[in-house]
Order: C-alpha cells, then structure tokens, then sequence
C-alpha cells in the first residue's frame, strides 16, 4: 500500500476538470420532464450497470425539483450541478438547471435576497465546481456568489447554517465552512489567491481550528477541501482521515452514510449501519480519488465493482434519509457522488500544484 503514503505529499492537488464525454441525454428537459417515482429501498436492482440511465435519473431529478419547487438544495439540484458535467456539460437539461442557478444569483438575490445564508454558500460552491468543471474559468455570476458569500460571514469566521436535523448537510455549521472551502478552492482563475477569498479563507481557517470536525463525514469533507487547499490539514492529519476512512469500507467493497457519523433518527429507531449505500460509497470514493487514490487500487476496485452492480433500475442508486423513512432525497445526492466516484476513476489521479500564496 505504498500510495497511502505519497498520496499526501506537500503541495496541494488541483481539481479535477472532467472531459465532456457520451452518453449525453438530451431528451429530458422542463417542458417534458415528470417528477420521478419515490426513492425506495426495496427498488430492484439494475440488471446490469448504464451510466446513460444514471444520467437520465440525474436529469429528472434536478429538472422535476426546479420545475415543481422553483428551488435548489444541496441533495438535489446544487449536486447535480457537481456531477452532470462529468459525463457531458452539452446537453440542454444541464443548460437550463445551471441558467436557473445563475438567475438564483442575478435576479433572485437582488429582488428578494436568499432563503438562507446557506443558499449562498452552496451556490457559490456548485456554481464554482461546474465553472472548473467545464470552462475551466470563473463565470462572473459565480464570482458575484463567491463576493457575496463574504458579505455573509460571521465575525468567527462561520455562517449561519441551516440546522434541520437533516444530515449530513443540513445540521450544523461545520458542513457549510467546510463547503465554502470547497467552493474557493474549486474555482478556477486563482480566485483563492484573490484579496476577498484570502481575507475570507483567514476567517474559515481559524473556524476550523476552534471547531474540529464532529463527525467522519465532516472530516471526508476537509480532506476534500484539503485536496485545494492543504493547509487546512497537515499530512499527518490527511493520511489519518485516509487510513479511517479505508477502515469503515465494508467487505462488499461500498461505504454506509450512516457508519460516517452518529447522527440520531427522528423516529428514534436505528441507523443502518450496516449497509452499504450510493452516497457513503460515492462520496467516500470520490474523495479518497481526490487525496491521490489510484483507480488500481484494491479499495477503489471494490467500491467500482459495488457501485456497478448495486443502481437501481431507474438509474439510481439508492440511499436510506438519516432523519427519517419519507422521500430519502439523500438518494438524489447520492447518485450525483456515485457518478463523480466512477467517472473520477476513468481518470489518471490528481496532480499536484503550489499551495495558494497568502496575501500578507
């Protein structure tokens, strides 16, 4: 196991910029698109693996929740705009999911203001991920997210984070320091060494020194962010959160959201810990990719294999809600990770840059 100990050598990894590739669905926009039926565990499985239904799925999910909400949250349309272009950015349901997003930001926002403080942060994040992902550069709707993302940062450095005991994403301010790492490191363009971002990543970096990660999905999520910005985490620190995270993989070679964390259940019944799922799998393969996994790696052979032949018919892969056993969207986001996990692995490992300069 040699690669665990290079895959957090000094300089900081720079993002993966995934190709435009096939299959692209076409087919699936807002004047056709049905609301998708319910995320349920006991969904057949898939006969054999197609990235094209994975994509179908993808699409309907994110234009069926914006057609029928007029919203975005982070497990549905916000992570689809994380995932789509690693298959292909062309196709006119990721045009009119990520126009949406822009509009959030430049007629939304000015008219009415954000729902949250939240809202901010996680576009800023997907906006910048989806610019690095397919034109490589900083649209400017994304850099007037990123400016106003500052604008909402508290003087500990933090935001006020959306808490409704719906984890892992919406149950405490750890999640959204962390994603507005992740969103600073991601966009191209060296905004991270811009003077608003360096003023801003001072604030996140002493939040993040007064408040440890609570939970093993929290600590993925730095190491994720560490993956562009590597001071946040020493290498000793990076290849802890590696080794841990290698630990929890189960012996059918997926990862369970739930193992990530202790989270409590609203109804007060179990977590499955047990199980392997789309989201642990996805999310915990995609990551340990982005610390300098290799696609040959045994861990990485396995969790491919798991994904591959655990979707379900309808594209998906299915993921059972922390909170409670209603609409599981947690499954929406977990197929968006899913996706990232396994085009990530058709990819050579990340390479490695210069940590961002500090402006003194």
């Amino acid at each position: 196991m040699r690669w665990l100990l290079s895959i957090v050598a000094a300089g900081c990894m720079t993002q993966v910029v995934l190709p435009a590739a096939s299959p692209a669905d076409d087919s699936v926009t807002l004047e056709n698109v049905q609301t998708p039926q319910p995320n349920k565990a006991d969904e057949p499985l898939a006969e054999e693996f197609s990235l094209t239904q994975a994509v179908r799925f993808l699409d309907t999910a994110a234009l069926a929740w914006q057609k029928d909400r007029q919203c975005f949250t982070c497990h549905t349309n916000f992570a689809y705009l994380y995932a789509r272009p690693a298959v292909s950015a062309g196709a006119e349901s990721h045009r009119q999911v990520r126009a949406s997003a822009e509009k959030l930001v430049s007629e939304r926002w000015p008219d009415k203001g954000p729902r949250w403080d939240a809202e901010v942060v996680a576009a800023a994040a997907a906006l910048a991920y989806n610019d690095a992902a397919t034109t490589g550069h900083l649209h400017e709707t994304t850099r007037a997210a990123l400016e106003r993302m500052w604008t909402l940062q508290k003087a500990d450095g933090g935001w006020s984070w959306l808490k409704c005991d719906w984890p892992p994403m919406e149950s405490d301010d750890h999640y959204g320091v962390t994603l507005a790492a992740i969103a600073v490191g991601a966009a191209p363009d060296g905004y991270a060494s811009s003077e608003a971002a360096q003023k801003g990543l001072l604030g996140i970096r002493r939040w993040l020194a007064e408040n440890p990660p609570p939970t093993m999905h929290h600590r993925a999520m730095l190491l994720w962010a560490a993956s562009y910005l590597p001071d946040l985490l020493t290498a000793d620190e990076q290849q802890e959160t590696v080794r841990q995270l290698l630990d929890l993989q189960k012996s059918d070679g997926g990862w369970g959201l739930a193992t990530l964390g202790n989270w409590s259940r609203e109804d007060e019944t179990p977590q499955d810990t047990v199980s392997s799922d789309g989201y642990g799998t996805g999310f915990v393969l995609f990551v340990l990719r982005r610390s300098g996994l290799p696609a040959s790696a045994e861990p990485a052979q396995r969790a491919v294999a798991w994904l591959k032949t655990h979707q379900r018919e309808s594209g998906r892969w299915f993921t059972r809600s922390l909170h409670k056993d209603s609409h599981h969207f947690i499954s929406h986001a977990g197929t968006a990770m899913a996706v990232m996990a396994l085009q990530s692995c058709e990819l050579p490992a990340v390479s490695r840059r210069e940590p961002v300069p500090q402006i003194p």
